[in-house]
């Protein structure tokens, strides 16, 4: 343990010393080029003008064109180049062309199941997703988890009980108990002939695991990707992180939700007080959708073609009927930002009720117009938020947006025993989605994301129950507490700004 942590030690400080390296260079050749040629500086000034046109006119979210347009009116000299090189969101060419390659060949499927639902903004939503390659289930055995706590033995023990193969996939992992346990139980499986692949974000866990930690899990038998492996260069396409949350056994049960592989998930190991996460287990066919955005991640990072089916389960168990799921992903490879439409759609249909937990709330124009027509409707908008924050930077852009949001009438509440990571909506006792999608620019617009949608289903009350009880354990944010500047000041106004980047 002591060497794994003196090799990653190293690794990071030498990552951050090459990265500060091209920084001085990028910034002494800047200088240079400022004091020795006109003509370079007049160019670069005319490059700012361009790309700021160039900004003004792509279609792209309001908050990403802002930042940098007042970066380049900052700076004009740098502002036009530093866009030309790393204003760019999409992905690494290489990533774009492997996913191309996973979806070529994929189609919509008409899905009768749809047709069935009565209402008309389910169908809606389901119909959406279902353009997006994503169909709706019927008929699954759902159990959802109000902790990671509650979600880790339930499954080891499905680990415990593979026949055929294995899939596991996670932004972080970190060395513990969880990940000791976890790794007993596959280490076995291996030796019984189950197909084990174990896939992790090289970013994600950075600062936790060895160098070549896949490298390892290969030497114990186990298939392994480190996801979009990190190198030390000044770019962007770095941002793309793996951020899904899946595990599929044998393709029958799978897993999903806001819990990673790590000791805090599970209350082992206190790092921002209490961690309040949550998850759902799947019981049937709408796993298959589990196993295909799993071997979709898998076949990009290794640039693989791979045929899906041979891992799909066409007679599951029967189960007695509980609703409505659909398991759906967003990626950053294309132009379709599924999992902020989602939450759009949610908002928008809202009539009753809304109820949202998540750990970070950093609002694009959409979102928050949005939210604030909601309660202008009359809908009891109610969002809970860390009380102990992760990321302090983060949360005081998180805490700059309570005020706009109090005075049209939601109510905010931040969780008083530690950290809310649980992304869950939650409407009108009708449907719900749990999974990995933050309320921020990075998971709605560079991350790969998953969630389960769901609809009329009896589990629906344990997520309502739930947040009703995590509302008792926070405190409400009054008008009083953000007008008072405590939430909001210049550099919060500046943050704001700049949150696209963070």
């Amino acid at each position: 343990m002591k060497q794994s942590k003196k090799l990653l030690t190293n690794k990071i400080l030498f990552s951050g010393l090459l990265i500060l390296i091209q920084l001085i260079i990028v910034f002494v050749a800047f200088l240079t080029i400022h004091r020795s040629s006109r003509f370079f500086v007049y160019l670069f000034k005319l490059i700012s003008v361009l790309a700021a046109l160039y900004i003004i006119n792509k279609d792209d979210a309001s908050a990403y064109k802002i930042t940098w347009l007042v970066l380049i009116a900052a700076v004009p000299f740098v502002g036009g180049v530093l866009y030309v090189f790393l204003g760019d969101k999409k992905p690494s060419q290489r990533l774009q062309l492997a996913f191309l390659k996973q979806i070529k060949n994929q189609r919509i499927i008409e899905n009768d199941i749809i047709e069935e639902v009565a209402d008309p903004y389910i169908k809606g939503q389901m119909n959406y997703l279902n353009q997006q390659r994503y169909p709706t289930y019927y008929g699954q055995d759902l159990k959802y988890f109000s902790l990671g706590d509650a979600a880790f033995e339930p499954l080891l023990e499905s680990l415990r009980n593979a026949k055929k193969f294995i899939f596991m996939q996670f932004f972080i992992v970190d060395e513990g108990k969880m990940l000791k346990s976890v790794l007993d139980i596959l280490k076995e499986k291996v030796k019984e002939g189950v197909e084990v692949r174990f896939m992790y974000d090289d970013v994600g866990s950075l600062t936790m695991l060895p160098r070549h930690y896949d490298r390892q899990l290969e030497k114990m038998g186990i298939k392994s990707v480190a996801f979009n492996p990190f190198i030390p260069i000044l770019s962007l396409a770095m941002n793309n992180r793996d951020h899904k949350k899946i595990v599929v056994i044998d393709g029958e049960i799978g897993f999903s939700g806001g819990f990673n592989l790590a000791d805090e998930y599970i209350n082992q190991r206190v790092k921002y007080g209490h961690w309040k996460d949550s998850g759902l287990m799947i019981h049937g066919p709408a796993v298959n959708s589990l196993t295909k955005m799993f071997l979709e991640s898998w076949n990009v990072a290794r640039n693989t073609e791979e045929d899906y089916e041979k891992y799909y389960v066409r007679s599951h168990q029967k189960f007695e009927v509980d609703g409505y799921v659909t398991p759906y992903g967003d990626s950053p490879l294309d132009d379709e930002n599924v999992g902020e439409n989602v939450y759009l759609n949610m908002i928008n249909q809202a009539y009753d009720y809304l109820y949202i937990t998540t750990p970070y709330l950093i609002l694009d124009d959409n979102l928050q117009t949005a939210l604030i027509n909601a309660a202008k409707r009359g809908v009891d908008v109610r969002i809970i938020t860390p009380g102990i924050p992760d990321k302090k930077i983060v949360f005081r852009v998180t805490r700059s947006y309570y005020q706009t949001l109090i005075k049209h009438g939601i109510r905010i509440y931040e969780y008083t025993p530690g950290f809310i990571h649980a992304k869950n909506f939650l409407v009108d006792d009708k449907c719900a989605t749990v999974g990995t999608i933050n309320l921020d620019y990075r998971s709605l617009y560079l991350h790969f994301e998953n969630g389960i949608y769901l609809y009329n289903n009896k589990i629906l009350k344990d997520i309502k129950e739930d947040f009703l009880a995590t509302v008792e354990k926070s405190h409400e944010i009054t008008l009083d507490e953000v007008v008072t500047g405590k939430f909001m000041g210049w550099f919060e106004a500046i943050l704001r700004v700049i949150a696209p980047l963070l």
